[in-house]
């Protein structure tokens, strides 16, 4: 026979009361410092991604969105490194460290392949897009 499970303990609270931050939320300095130093890697990351939209706004050369692009996913690709390295990344930490990574990873990626791939004339060319685009009736390039 099957001896009945004992009851626990501990009640389930009525409420929740608040909730934790992410792991590494603190800040990356301490209190002495000031704000944008003590929070230095979303600073960081917020400069290399504001002076690749300037780049891509102001750029008056040829290929000049291009440039600003690539530096703005690199900012944000530089966001994930930063996350993954570093215990203590202040408000760069949002949910948990693995989602974090992933999410910063996949759009700094997206947006570096997808600039090195945009029209006209692409740095990184791939044979199938062009057969995609053949397809969908676009002559070849």
């Amino acid at each position: 026979m099957t001896e009945p499970r004992p009851a626990r303990s501990r009640q389930r609270p009525v409420r929740t009361t608040g909730t934790l931050p992410p792991e590494g939320a603190a800040p990356a300095l301490g209190r002495d410092h000031a704000l944008p130093v003590r929070q230095w890697p979303i600073t960081l990351v917020l400069s290399v991604v504001g002076a690749g939209l300037a780049v891509t706004w102001f750029a008056d050369f040829k290929d000049g969105f291009k440039c600003g692009l690539l530096i703005l996913g690199t900012g944000v690709l530089l966001g994930a490194v930063l996350r993954l390295v570093l215990p203590e990344v202040g408000m760069l930490a949002v949910r948990s460290r693995f989602t974090d990574v992933i999410v910063l990873a996949f759009l700094g990626a997206s947006i570096v392949l997808l600039t090195l791939v945009a029209q006209p004339n692409p740095w990184l060319e791939i044979p199938l897009l062009d057969n995609i685009g053949q397809l969908i009736g676009r002559p070849k390039h």
